[in-house]
């Protein structure tokens, strides 16, 4: 039992070490912060594409392109009608009735005006407004909105960070100048306390200059050796 309670011990102190060390600490702080600066750039990125897109149709979220259909599958519910890959906002009533005519009959649609309704709710189900337009589900779409705010968040956000790292970095820089002249206002004071410098040592050889003494050594080994056979 005591074992146990020992065990628990040590993982409970493990565990505080663990969440008290700095980098788990700055990581949690940095998860929290990234999220509420998030809302912030996304909403300040809304404004200002508001601004920018003040003139096209739907704002930003109209800025796409339906590509050329490569099948039927792609054509749209029914373009004789003008349900095709494409059709603008204003148009869906009159498209609605004009589908629920063509699918019930006028006579039908006039007794049941709610035939409309359900057209319409059919419609809405096959396609995506973007802006004032509606593009089909099953056609190719470029959304250039969603990729110029993704580009102009990404700007933003990198501005953002640059600024904040530039200021710590220069916050940081001005503390190291304040406590070296702190320091060294300190040493003028007490000469005796100030430390010696160190010497920097002799820089270690090259492999030309270990090679060039190793032969050195030889000729001289060799050189003794000769000397007193020539004797």
């Amino acid at each position: 039992m005591e074992k146990k309670k020992k065990q628990k011990g040590k993982l409970w102190k493990e565990f505080k070490d663990f969440i008290n060390k700095g980098n788990a600490f700055m990581l949690a702080v940095g998860v929290v912060i990234g999220g509420a600066f998030s809302a912030i750039t996304n909403s300040f990125v809304n404004i200002l594409l508001s601004v920018c897109t003040w003139a096209v149709p739907g704002g930003l979220k109209g800025l796409v392109t339906v590509l050329p259909a490569l099948n039927d599958a792609q054509k749209g519910m029914d373009a004789s009608l003008g349900l095709g890959q494409f059709f603008d906002a204003s148009a869906l009533q009159e498209l609605a009735k004009a589908e629920a005519v063509a699918t019930y009959g006028e006579a039908t649609v006039s007794e049941t005006p709610t035939l409309i309704e359900n057209v319409k709710a059919t419609i809405l189900s096959k396609y995506t407004l973007h802006g004032t337009t509606y593009t089909y589900n099953m056609s190719a779409v470029i959304d250039w909105g969603t990729l110029i705010n993704a580009f102009i968040s990404f700007i933003i956000i990198a501005l953002v960070l640059f600024t904040i790292v530039k200021m710590a970095n220069t916050i940081a820089a001005k503390k190291k100048q304040i406590d070296a002249q702190i320091l060294e206002a300190y040493y003028e004071k007490h000469p005796e306390e100030r430390p010696v410098p160190v010497e920097p040592g002799k820089p270690a050889p090259t492999e030309a200059e270990l090679l060039a003494q190793i032969l050195a050594e030889l000729r001289k080994d060799n050189g003794e050796k000769s000397t007193p056979e020539a004797k």
